[in-house]
């Protein structure tokens, strides 16, 4: 509605004319449905009202009741019927809700949490009729316009009201709850109606032509009166702006052509939520309700699931999809990122009620990388045949080299202990069989936590002294095959066995592993380990722990740690630096998104650690978390 002053005659006759019952009140007949207003209350009548209760009401309902003396809400808003000059009375918080509130306030209480635990006594109730809801105007919450702020108390709810600025705003409200209300309803076409599906129209038109800032007022207005496609073209809008957010699409996912963008996108909160006592039944029957098949939804959720769901649209959009999937699999999510940006203006909608590629955010390697500001970049791109200015690139997600290894990720963390195999030329689909455990293969895409999941799972077959890593593995933009294990809690010691030699049949290959820091840096730094071999034998390596340097074959002087280390420096320091030294001088890099927020193929290496020799002395604890067996406990 407008900023400007209401013409109430119009728009309450506007709300007369247009006025049907709802499809279950139909039955009723004609004769239960009375006028929704009454004739306007004269000057003298509001002045005598305003007389009893001691003060003048607000601006807009005082204009209200010179129109209409009292107003029929309607069954469906909660406030039934609101009272005229004669039947509003102070509301006195019969039900002593004023300590309730005062006592959660708390010590820093904000401005609206104060004014709302005054309200319950100081209030005008202005309802006669309702399901124990009361409309309650406050003259302590006032604004500068001179309005009060109308709250809607629900009383068998347990909620907090529901405020409103004002009562024109509350009025504006059930209006428009009023057409959502009667919107499914094929006879119910008025000017409203109208006007509001011209909006939906031009919206949709804006939204393809890369226009969606302008487009989403219009959908709000349009969702708020519950037009058809309105809520879907919306939630499309809001889920690009924050696609991490769980939104739902309403009966729209069962519809065929929208099924393969939007039922994976109902399932990514189910895929990804906690363990419920019903499984996945409730989510099912929602599906099956929506009309989706059960086999359908229960296929869709698997691949959720287990990371192997693939978005595949058809067509040209489709063809830069699977590409942009080859690069990001491997860890390359910028260069996917602009495949697909590039093809974005290809992209064809299967029906009105789609406006964007939404389903590019369920796929496991894809849609991780979809960041708010790449899905603006969507929004913003002309596409499905619209042209039109396109949007600023967004920049890139990874930053060149290694230093962010050392800089905070995840949860404001830096990586703390990691461990790297870098080939040089090699495809890493083949890693598994140059390092990989007996039987390795790569797993389905996984994000950081569930790697981290996998590492932590105890193994029955592996030996005290074994020190085997899950591994990321993907490629790196100088041609470097990587696995790369950011969990690692081992620490070095004279068993340690670089995998340096089994990986470098081929050619080169580098290890990096820098042990977990300890609480007591100076006591027990943190040892920083480098070996560099080519075509199975070893040609290099050195390990630095505090001032003390293990090294063997000749270092070259880029990489020569007594170069690089200054006794006085930090660890931090000292990793940066040498970090920076195998960048530059080897190119190794390692794509940060892939690596702590996106997902990659996982699989289990050869251990890091050698067995004992004989007579070579090895202890080791093994500590078990969990409730004592019955036939463990001592007689």
């Amino acid at each position: 509605m407008s900023e400007e002053s209401l013409n109430w005659r119009e728009f309450l006759g506007r709300w007369q004319e247009e006025w049907v019952p709802r499809a279950d009140e139909e039955a009723a007949g004609p004769a239960a449905f009375p006028p929704l207003g009454a004739p306007g209350a004269g000057e003298t009548a509001i002045a005598a009202a305003e007389q009893r209760l001691g003060c003048r009401l607000p601006p807009s309902y005082r204009a209200f009741l010179a129109v209409s003396d009292g107003w029929h809400v309607g069954q469906a808003a909660g406030i039934y019927q609101l009272g005229g000059t004669a039947d509003i009375g102070w509301f006195g918080d019969p039900y002593d809700l004023t300590p309730l509130y005062e006592g959660n306030l708390g010590d820093h209480p904000r401005r609206e949490e104060v004014l709302l635990a005054g309200m319950w006594r100081r209030a005008l109730r202005l309802e006669t009729d309702s399901d124990m809801s009361y409309a309650l105007l406050d003259p302590g919450d006032t604004g500068q316009d001179g309005e009060w702020a109308l709250y809607v108390h629900k009383g068998w709810s347990g909620e907090p009201p529901d405020r409103y600025p004002s009562f024109r705003a509350y009025m504006e409200a059930m209006y428009r709850a009023f057409h959502a209300d009667r919107a499914a309803r094929p006879d119910f076409a008025n000017a409203t109606t109208r006007a509001q599906d011209d909006r939906v129209d031009r919206a949709r038109v804006l939204a393809l032509r890369g226009r969606h800032e302008e487009a989403l007022p219009l959908l709000e207005e349009a969702a708020s009166f519950g037009r058809p496609h309105s809520a879907a073209l919306l939630t499309q809008l809001r889920q690009l702006n924050a696609p991490g957010d769980p939104l739902s699409y309403g009966m729209l996912v069962g519809d065929p052509r929208y099924l393969p963008d939007l039922l994976p996108v109902e399932a990514m909160a189910q895929a990804n939520g906690t363990w419920r006592p019903d499984g996945d039944e409730h989510w099912l029957g929602m599906m099956a309700a929506r009309g989706v098949p059960r086999s359908t939804a229960e296929a869709v959720l698997g691949g959720m699931r287990d990371g192997t769901y693939r978005y595949a649209p058809p067509g040209p959009w489709g063809r830069a999809v699977a590409e942009a999937r080859e690069a990001a699999r491997w860890g390359a999510t910028d260069v996917a990122w602009r495949t697909l940006s590039e093809a974005l203006p290809r992209w064809e909608a299967p029906g009105p009620s789609l406006i964007a590629p939404v389903g590019l955010l369920a796929d496991p390697v894809l849609g991780p990388p979809v960041t708010p500001d790449r899905g603006r970049q969507i929004l913003a791109t002309p596409r499905a045949g619209h042209t039109g200015p396109g949007p600023e690139p967004v920049p890139d997600l990874d930053p060149p080299g290694l230093h962010w290894l050392t800089e905070p990720a995840v949860h404001g963390q830096p990586l703390d202990g990691y461990r790297c195999v870098w080939v040089e030329g090699v495809d890493p689909a083949r890693l598994p069989a140059l390092i990989g455990e007996e039987g390795a293969r790569l797993s389905a895409p996984v994000n950081r936590f569930g790697a981290r999941w996998r590492a932590r799972g105890e193994r029955e077959d592996t030996e005290p002294w074994e020190d085997r890593a899950v591994v990321a593995v993907g490629r790196g933009p100088e041609g470097w095959a990587f696995a790369f294990d950011g969990h690692s809690a081992g620490r070095m010691g004279r068993l340690i066995r670089s995998p340096a030699v089994a990986a470098s049949g081929a050619g080169r290959a580098v290890v990096v592993w820098r042990e977990p820091r300890s609480a007591f840096p100076d006591r027990h730094p943190a040892a920083f380990h480098l070996s560099v071999a080519e075509r199975g034998e070893e040609r290099y390596a050195f390990t630095v722990r505090g001032a003390d340097v293990e090294r063997s074959g000749a270092v070259p002087g880029a990489l020569d740690p007594a170069r690089l280390i200054d006794p006085d420096d930090s660890e931090p320091v000292r990793e940066r630096r040498m970090l920076a030294a195998l960048h530059t001088e080897l190119g190794l890099s390692l794509p940060r998104f892939a690596l702590t927020r996106g997902r990659l193929a996982t699989f289990t290496t050869r251990s890091w650690t050698r067995a004992p020799r004989a007579g070579e002395p090895y202890a080791y604890l093994t500590f078990r978390v969990g409730r004592q067996r019955r036939d463990d406990r001592p007689a």
